[in-house]
Formats: structure tokens, sequence, C-alpha cells
């Protein structure tokens, strides 16, 4: 029998580990896969004896660990075009929301299709994902605002994994919004919350983690604090857009509860920074809804690098305010706009993605142990990822060091 599934051979490895200069790259380099783990990696020269039922040279392609989009809204009916265009007339986001739309009018949509229709129209945006390298994605509910409808997004998450062949985590996001039927009472829609939609989400095992939107137009902390504590009681990990239109203490709020990740974070304050950093919570930037809105504040990076808060990146794409569906566009983004380095761009969706998605144990870098989820580039040198803008250099994407599948 085969020490090993797999042998890839003349690769040049970029890592990621934590702490490694140049992108923890090795030259000349090996991977061994086994039971779709990582046996074995490093340079060839000192690759240990042993058979591979199959060996592959790379031909000196550079190897990085698969990428992670850890923030999107996949699962949507209908499109935002309309608001988009008004938004370039200069009519803000708030206004939009306050005449009821924004995600309102995208909430009408998705609960006027049926689970078919949202698992038909959501695939070829998670296939574009993966042409791009990505094997594994969160994807949240949140234009549902209901119990059945909650559900239904929940349910077509988890089959678009299971069709896929992709991981796909699951984030409850009832707490997005107040619908209709409890308009001017985000209260009484925050204990429906709590004691129908989460208690059901978690008893059919249709969430991996529950988020809130911490905003004057959604929910303040008080009321999202209760939604996390039942969260937390249920087992549940937490997360949460936090600060990005105003600084509401979303940082802190997250940083309170241990939360997986606090995402936008444009008006984050610093002493915000320094609870995410002493939570070890992650911070996740979305350069697309940045772009889309038009903001001018950025995030915190320089406090954020400076206080060691682990720096997450993603796509974000949603109908509305990033309608991004690229994972390398984000990349490219995070450079200009943030002025994040190429390097901290690709730990942003490799490493730290998987740190913010609670993960990071068992992929995000590539190292003995971990899954063998490889993604192979058509490259001069890894930092080409975040500076091409509409390339998709990828060769061949593994996941559990196999072609993607179901």
């Amino acid at each position: 029998m085969a020490d090993w599934d797999l042998l890839l051979t003349d690769a040049r490895i970029a890592t990621m580990r934590r702490g490694a200069a140049d992108y923890g790259a090795i030259e000349a380099g090996t991977i061994a896969i086994a039971g779709g783990l990582i046996d074995w990696i490093g340079a060839a020269a000192e690759r240990p004896e042993g058979r591979a039922a199959q060996t592959r040279s790379l031909g000196g392609r550079w190897v990085t660990p698969a990428l992670i989009d850890c923030h999107t809204h996949l699962v949507f009916g209908g499109q935002r075009a309309g608001e988009f265009e008004r938004r370039l007339q200069g009519v803000s986001y708030e206004a939009i929301a306050a005449e009821g739309g924004g995600i309102l009018s995208t909430v009408q949509a998705t609960r006027a299709a049926s689970e078919e229709q949202l698992y038909r129209e959501a695939l070829p945006r998670l296939q574009a994902l993966a042409r791009e390298g990505v094997a594994t994605v969160e994807i949240k509910s949140g234009y549902g605002l209901d119990l059945d409808n909650e559900l239904k997004m929940l349910r077509t998450a988890r089959r678009l994994g299971e069709s896929s062949g992709l991981t796909v985590r699951t984030t409850l996001l009832a707490a997005h919004a107040v619908p209709p039927e409890f308009a001017g009472d985000a209260d009484a829609y925050m204990d429906f919350i709590i004691e129908e939609i989460l208690p059901a989400a978690e008893s059919q095992g249709l969430a991996d983690a529950v988020d809130a939107y911490c905003e004057s137009i959604a929910f303040d902390a008080a009321q999202i604090e209760r939604l996390f504590a039942r969260a937390q009681d249920l087992g549940l990990r937490v997360k949460l857009h936090a600060d990005q239109l105003s600084d509401g203490g979303g940082a802190k709020l997250a940083a309170r509860f241990g939360a997986l990740s606090a995402d936008h974070l444009e008006f984050t304050s610093q002493d915000g920074v320094r609870a995410l950093a002493e939570s070890g919570t992650a911070a996740v930037l979305l350069p697309g809804a940045y772009l889309t809105l038009g903001e001018t504040q950025q995030p915190p990076v320089g406090a954020l690098r400076d206080s060691g808060v682990p720096i997450a990146l993603a796509s974000d794409c949603n109908p509305g305010t990033s309608p991004l569906g690229s994972i390398h566009l984000a990349m490219g983004l995070g450079a200009r706009l943030f002025g994040m380095t190429p390097e901290e761009c690709l730990a942003g969706v490799t490493r730290e993605a998987a740190r913010a998605l609670g993960l990071g144990h068992d992929r995000g870098t590539l190292e003995a142990g971990k899954r063998a989820d490889l993604a192979v580039w058509d490259l001069d040198h890894p930092r080409e990822l975040a500076y091409w803008l509409g390339e998709h250099p990828l060769s061949e994407l593994l996941v559990a060091g196999r072609a993607p599948g179901p």
C-alpha cells in the first residue's frame, strides 16, 4: 500500500505560516497528501522515503493555501441596480433604507423566490469563486427575516456546499434589519429571533455561527447582547457587522463576546481596536462595500496592524452594498483602498480568513496535518494575486487533495 495518495513535486510553495517571512516560501518544494490531509511538506531534498499512488510535477508553479471568502451573502433574490444608480445620483444608503429599499427590497425578492430558484441563482456565484481558487466560503442568511425564509436560505447554503464539494459555513443573520411585520419595534423582533428563529436553526443543524448588524438603522448593542448571550447558550459562535456607518461600539461588543470576527470597522475607535486585540477577534475588512457606498472613512488598518489584530479580507458579495463576486478583486481593492501589502492581502484570504471562521486549526496555511486545500497558480510570484485586476491565473484547485466535486 502506498504511503501517500498524491505527491506534488517541483512546486514553489507559499505556506503562509504565521510568523514566517516572505509568504513562508519554500523553493523546489514537495507536498505529500494522504487521506485528504497534508502528510509532509518541505524542500524536495528533505523529503522522507515513501511511496505515492500518484506523483505529479507542478513544473515550478506556485502553490498557496486555497482561498477563503469569509463574509458573503451569496444567497438572495433579485438585484438592486436601481438603488446603485440612485446612490450615484447622490441619494444616501440610509435614505434609501428609510424609504423601504435597501435590505428590505431584497427581503421581498428573497421571500418570493423558491428554494430551488435561490439555489440556481446562487450556484454560479459560488462556482465563480471556485474558479478563482476559493475552497471555503461563508454564506449568511439575513434576507428572509422570518422563520421559514431564514431557514430556507440556510438550507440553500448547505445544499450549495454539498453539491459543489466546497466547504460552506453558514451564518444566521436574522438580525440584519427589522422586517415590515415588526416595523418600529426592533425589541419585539429581536425577541422573535431569540425565541423562534435561533432555536430552530440550531436544532436543525443549519447554523455554524450567529451574526447581527450593529448600526443605528438596524440594532443597538443592548439588543444584540441578548441575541449573542442566547447564541452562546446554544453553543454557537458569534460574529458582528460592526462600526460600518458610525461608531456604535460594535468592535468592543464583538470583543466582549469573544466573537470570531468583527466586520467592516470603518468607524472603529482606538478603544475598539484595543478590545479586538485583547480578545483575539479577527477584523474582516470589506473593500467592496467601502467602494460601492463611496465611503471616505477608512478602517483603521494601521492601528489594527500595530495592535496585532488578525486582518482578513472578504468579498461581502451581496446585491446592495457590495455586488462583488471576486475574491481577487477584493484583494486588489484591499491593497489599493486600504493600503494593505500584497502579502497581507493573501494572508487575509487564507490564514486570517480561516481564523475569522474558526477554522484556523485545519486550513488557511500549508502545514503537515492540515487539510490539503491547495491552489496552484500560473504566476511569477504570489504578490501578483493582489496586483492583477480582472485576471484569474488559477491553474488548479484541490479540495482535500482532489478536484472539487460532490
